[in-house]
Parts: structure tokens; sequence; C-alpha cells
């Protein structure tokens, strides 16, 4: 039996901006996927077949990444795809130290992942084999990954939207304003990419109002690139939301693609009640996890 686990992960920063060289803050979490190459799979992923083919693939567990027997948008397939990689590769070579094991799966589990979802900025990739909380930055077709931190003072909150996305659906919008408009593509692009950089020099700087202040923006420039695509980037219950916590000093927007699936609170203070309550009766539930998680690693 050879086991390995692969961390889910929440983008804080950069969707869509990272597709066109903007550096997006991706932070791997602590509910974790656990592949076993011992046990045959009940199911094998897109992702996980174009790595393997037609070798065999190991058995997972996803269900940390679940609730309610759904998708949380915590990045499943990527942990999935990272997990029953490293599980083989410990089963080939033996104990590997998370380092060495993160090397051996990363660039392998990256091109299959962009292969099976044809495209994708894979961000979420990188969370799952690194770990942490990392600055991501497309070059050309590899990724750069620096390990960095958020300010001390920060507090982030994770909320679950009970609504499922498609980034792949919203990929393709987002392609067809480009064709459509490409002078309206090239601002709204402008504009969260711009707020990409902010975020990430308020990180390197530990300037947690500037950090705020950035992703205010990019909440912003994400609701006027939904619609001008015509998808719902920032939904209405998030919109009404990030107008609470803006109030409270605090900003609330989509943790990646929008449209559902999860948002982040992140602000200096946590949110209050009252916004808590009103989230709550929009539909969406605080999800438990901690953020900056240890990434694939050899599992007992």
């Amino acid at each position: 039996m050879t086991l390995a686990r692969a961390p889910g992960k929440v983008v804080i920063s950069g969707a869509y901006s990272v597709l066109y060289g903007a550096p997006a803050l991706v932070s791997a979490v602590d509910r974790y996927v656990t592949a076993d190459t011992a046990r045959s799979p009940e199911f094998v992923t897109a992702e996980v077949r174009a790595a393997l083919g037609d070798e065999p693939a190991p058995w997972f567990d996803a269900s940390a990444l679940r609730q309610d027997n759904r998708k949380l948008g915590l990045g499943s397939s990527a942990a999935i795809l990272v997990a029953s990689l490293a599980a083989r590769e410990l089963a080939a070579r033996g104990p590997l130290a998370d380092d060495a094991l993160c090397q051996a799966v990363f660039a392998r589990a990256l091109t299959a992942h962009r292969a099976a979802q044809r495209g994708g900025s894979g961000v979420d990739v990188a969370a799952s084999a690194h770990g942490g909380m990392l600055a991501v930055r497309r070059e050309n077709a590899q990724l750069g990954v620096e390990p960095v931190a958020l300010p001390p003072t920060l507090v982030t909150e994770v909320w679950w939207c009970q609504a499922d996305a498609s980034t792949t659906a919203f990929l393709g919008q987002i392609s067809a304003l480009a064709v459509r408009d490409p002078g309206e593509h090239r601002a709204r692009i402008a504009a969260q990419s711009a707020a990409s950089e902010a975020a990430l020099d308020a990180c390197k700087r530990a300037d947690a109002l500037g950090l705020i202040d950035a992703l205010r923006a990019q909440a912003r420039a994400l609701g006027e690139l939904g619609l001008a695509a015509r998808i719902p980037i920032v939904t209405r219950e998030v919109g009404e939301l990030a107008g609470r916590a803006e109030s409270e000093g605090a900003a609330f927007l989509p943790a990646g693609a929008g449209g559902g699936d999860i948002a982040c609170y992140v602000g200096v203070n946590p949110a209050s009640a009252e916004f808590g309550a009103r989230a709550a009766e929009l539909g969406l539930v605080r999800l438990t996890l901690a953020l900056a998680a240890r990434g694939v690693h050899a599992a007992s």
C-alpha cells in the first residue's frame, strides 16, 4: 500500500488576469485528497487519464473537498491528479521528502491538467504540489512559483456559495468577448491585472490595508469583466456581501473564477455577526479550514 496526500486550494487574488501574465496569490488549504496504489479506482478523472494514459490509476478519496455530495470549488481535480501521480511515484521509488516529491510530479501534473481542461492557469496544480502560500505567474508555457506570506494582521475567511460554477464555460465566454470586442476585453483584463499586481506588492510590503484595497479593486474589476462577458462572475449574493464587507473595512470577492463555488472575506478583523447572519440568509456557508497548508506528501 502506498498513500499520498495533496491539498485543495483557495485563490486569494489574480483570477483571470493570471492567464495574461499577472500574478495570482493562491494558498493550499488543509483539506486533502488521498490516493492509494493498493486499491482500484472507482472512477478515473480526465486529468489523471491525461497523465497516465492506459497505465493503472490509484484509488482516491476526495470527500474532504466536497460537502453534501457537491464540490466546494477548492480545486479537487488538481488535488486528485497530484495525489495520484505522487502515490505512483512513491510506489516506484520509495520514500521521498516533500520537496523531491513535488518536483517529481509538478510538471507532469501541470501538463496533464492543462490538456484535460484545454487550458487554464495551473495555479491549483501549483498549490497542490508545493503547498503553502504562493505567488504564481505564468511565463509562456511555464509557471513561476514564489513563496509569499499574507500580512500577519490579516484575517481571511472562506465561504461556500452553494452554487456550482464552470470555469471552462466562463473562460469560453471571456474568449468570446475578446473576439466580439477586443478593446473592451483588453480594458477589463488590464484593470484586473493592475489590481493583481497591487495585491502582490502589498503582500511583499506586509501592507494589510493595501492588500484589502487591491482586493476590493479586483472585486470591482471582476464584476465589470463579468458584465462585459455576459457571465455572473460576481453573483448577486457576493456583490451584496462585498458592499457589507467594505463598510467593515474589508474585502469580499470570488475566490477564483466566480459564479458560485467559494468567496473570501479578507480584513483586519473577522466578519461581524451581522455579516455572517446575512451571508447565511443568502445561502452561504462558512468553511472551517486553514491556509498555507502542507503540499503533496507521503501519508501513512
